[in-house]
């Protein structure tokens, strides 16, 4: 059971500082005992322009049987020792990379605290993993979180090609990424692919998976079958492992719609769609999609434009993509209408393929929802896997608030809100954007412009230059 781990110099310090992120000296070979064998952590390669770590598996075969025998396994003893446990990876992967590789995986390092945090070129590779739902399952786990993923199936036996391709693949990821995200996802993710666990599955697990993955799996496109398949399909466990995830995406309406409530006296919001729509327009879209679209108001306004082929609406929310069902009473409408919308559960700043083909993606008052550090995430999604001919962004300017009489000095206008741009910071984020994937910006204002503090709604239409793809 084989991973290995690679990067390369970069302008924060040689490729060899990777010792110093897993902790282990990459001059000498290291051992660790475990439950079921042992693990050894060794450097292939260790130069300052590149850098190789391996953790290698060597799991005891009476071990395995022994361990079968505490969970009061019922297979025969054959079974106990003829089996591909000790060779692929699976759970007992996740188990040495929690254990061996923990200031890793939590993201400390006790000699360079500021490395834990950068993004570093990393490829990974995983040999004989099993991909129980082959390779298009295995693209759909690690796409949408970024990755670069390359997938060689290998034969059931190199001798009989009739024989066809095995459940097993070498998996490799690239990206520029923490290494403590990239451990994060193996950890959560490769039992996942075998569909499988070596130990009894509990209430516990459900902790665990939402410690690793509640930052980045609530969004995911397969959080469902990620769940069910990371606590062995237990139909109770799932369901409240689910719950628990998406805790908080009901909110009470009263407290989401009190932005709307704020901007109500000056009508800001039809304002903000009535820009938008026309700016979609003005740049020719036929097929749109609408991230972070909430209830569907901007879905309902596209859809009164004959021109417009498809609206897509996507939220993480589920139930905010039911509101926005009954908002644009989709079981009530004409079948041809209908044909011309859907909905999907997904978040924006995920790489997700089934935003491409759209000639426009709007983002409407939802990256000042983001984390910061989310937003890199959000530009490589659109900007760089979309990259769709038109990108809209609005987002509110906070040199406004002061017009706004309800609001008290300081705070921002909703209680979700994690930051609000004055206009020289949205300008800032939008041309950085603009010049890296290609594109040229424009900025619109929306409401009144006031002369001292500007609009309250700061909207930044991006068209790429070398036209659709």
């Amino acid at each position: 059971m084989l991973l290995t781990l690679t990067t390369t110099a970069t302008d924060r310090g040689p490729a060899t500082d990777l010792g110093y992120l897993l902790g282990k000296n990459p001059s000498r070979v290291q051992s660790f005992e475990l439950p079921s064998g042992k693990a050894h952590v060794f450097y292939p390669e260790a130069t300052a322009e590149r850098c190789t770590a391996a953790l290698l598996l060597d799991l005891d075969p009476l071990d395995l049987v022994r361990s079968a025998r505490k969970r009061g396994a019922s297979q025969g003893l054959l079974t106990h020792y003829v089996n591909d446990r000790p060779y692929v990876a699976s759970s007992f992967l996740s188990v040495a990379i929690s254990r061996v590789l923990r200031s890793a995986l939590s993201g400390s390092c006790r000699e360079r605290p500021a490395l834990a945090e950068a993004e570093l070129p990393l490829e990974v590779t995983v040999a004989a993993l099993p991909a129980r739902g082959g390779e298009g399952f295995v693209r759909a786990l690690f796409e949408p979180l970024g990755y670069e993923v390359e997938v060689a199936t290998e034969p059931l036996d190199p001798t009989f090609a009739e024989w066809g391709e095995s459940r097993y693949v070498t998996l490799t990821l690239r990206a520029n990424t923490r290494l403590s995200a990239l451990l994060t996802h193996l950890y959560v993710l490769v039992p996942v692919l075998d569909d499988d666990k070596h130990y009894w599955v509990g209430r516990e697990e459900i902790d665990k998976l939402l410690e690793k993955g509640g930052e980045w799996l609530k969004g995911h496109p397969e959080r469902e079958a990620i769940t069910r398949r990371y606590l062995k399909r237990q139909r109770g466990l799932t369901r409240e492992a689910l719950s628990r995830l998406t805790e908080g995406e009901d909110e009470d309406p009263e407290k989401e719609h009190a932005e709307a409530r704020m901007e109500g006296p000056i009508k800001l919001s039809t304002q903000r769609m009535a820009a938008v729509v026309a700016a979609v327009l003005e740049g020719g879209a036929k097929r749109v999609a609408d991230v972070g679209c909430g209830e569907g108001r901007l879905l309902r306004a596209l859809l009164k434009e004959p021109s417009i082929e498809k609206v897509l609406g996507m939220d993480v929310s589920v139930r905010a993509l039911e509101r926005a069902a009954q908002r644009l009473r989709l079981n009530e409408m004409h079948e041809r209408k209908r044909a011309r919308v859907e909905l999907m559960q997904g978040s924006m700043t995920y790489r997700d393929r089934r935003l491409q083909g759209y000639d426009a993606i709007c983002a409407i008052e939802v990256v000042e929802h983001l984390e910061p550090s989310r937003l890199e995430a959000f530009a490589r999604a659109i900007f760089e896997t979309a990259a769709p001919p038109l990108v809209v962004v609005t987002t509110p300017n906070v040199e406004h608030n002061v017009r706004f009489e309800s609001l008290p000095a300081g705070r921002l206008r909703h209680h979700d809100h994690r930051f609000e741009w004055t206009r020289a910071e949205f300008r800032a984020w939008a041309a950085e954007l603009a010049e890296r994937f290609g594109y040229e910006v424009r900025h619109l204002p929306v409401g009144t412009d006031d002369p001292e503090v500007g609009p309250p709604t700061q909207m930044a239409v991006f068209e790429r230059k070398e036209g659709p793809r």
